[in-house]
């Protein structure tokens, strides 16, 4: 499989900006019809959250992402960071703030906070959302718990980038909603994650994997995944979904749209 590559002496050059509007003549006159009818979505991510980019991949061109971030504290990935972030009063006010801009569904996209207090704790956090004026909120693992009802998934491997003690919550958490973890590997990190290759999570997902997984789950939201989702797919034969995978197709599935994500099952 071929898989994006940052070798080292490799210079990246970036593709040619395609043009999203015809091109202009001479004469023509500026439209009086437009511009396209946004749809949005709020997303409300961690203070170190640094992936937007990647939520944007999976967004169809009429959808428009509304980022706020929690408070900053100063501590590692660790579980006492999952609880600081999945603090519903900060949720709440970051709630209102998106608010403004009418969103029709928010998002609270941090996996380790969504799942930290349990499928309870999910839910507080969906509701402190809603409260604060959001029409609908999901969060990313009440996200994965739904698309793992959509796949039919009992038995899956577990794939994250978290230190022991906050990757074992996550097992928890999957059991609480009916599921076994057959098989789990982690990074052991407390900091930059967003930085971690593409090289490092494929080797991961590759050695941990066992036939009985029925698929993959990839976790972190700040855990870049979207290039690798699909040729691993094909190459492991089962389904392998991420945190801002599920995250954007629970959202956009709730304004009735579809992701975009060329060849990954959870889109089909």
């Amino acid at each position: 499989m071929d898989f994006p590559r940052a070798d080292a002496g490799e210079i990246y050059r970036p593709p040619t900006p395609v043009s999203l509007s015809p091109a202009v003549a001479p004469g023509d006159r500026p439209p009086t019809v437009g511009p396209l009818r946004q749809r949005g979505i709020g997303v409300i991510c961690p203070f170190d959250m640094a992936l937007d980019r990647e939520l944007w991949r999976w967004m169809p061109p009429e959808v428009s992402l509304f980022f706020t971030r929690t408070v900053f504290v100063d501590e590692p990935v660790s579980v006492e960071l999952a609880l600081e972030v999945s603090d519903t009063a900060d949720i709440l006010a970051a709630a209102r703030n998106l608010s403004g801009v009418s969103p029709e569904v928010m998002a609270y996209a941090c996996t380790s906070g969504s799942f930290v207090n349990g499928v309870a704790g999910s839910d507080r956090i969906s509701a402190a959302m809603e409260r604060g004026g959001a029409p609908r909120g999901i969060t990313t693992s009440g996200a994965l718990v739904d698309a793992l009802d959509y796949l039919a998934v009992h038995r899956l491997v577990v794939v994250t980038p978290y230190v022991a003690d906050l990757a074992s919550l996550l097992d928890v958490y999957l059991a609480e909603s009916g599921r076994l973890v057959v098989a789990q590997s982690s990074l052991g990190l407390g900091e930059n994650i967003w930085q971690v290759p593409y090289a490092t999570t494929i080797e991961l997902i590759r050695n941990v994997d066992v036939p009985e997984a029925e698929a993959i789950f990839v976790s972190c939201t700040n855990l870049p995944t979207y290039d690798i989702l699909a040729p691993l797919e094909l190459e492991l034969g089962k389904p392998i979904i991420s945190a801002n995978q599920v995250t954007a197709w629970a959202a956009l599935r709730a304004l009735g749209l579809a992701a975009v994500g060329p060849g990954q099952r959870l889109l089909a």
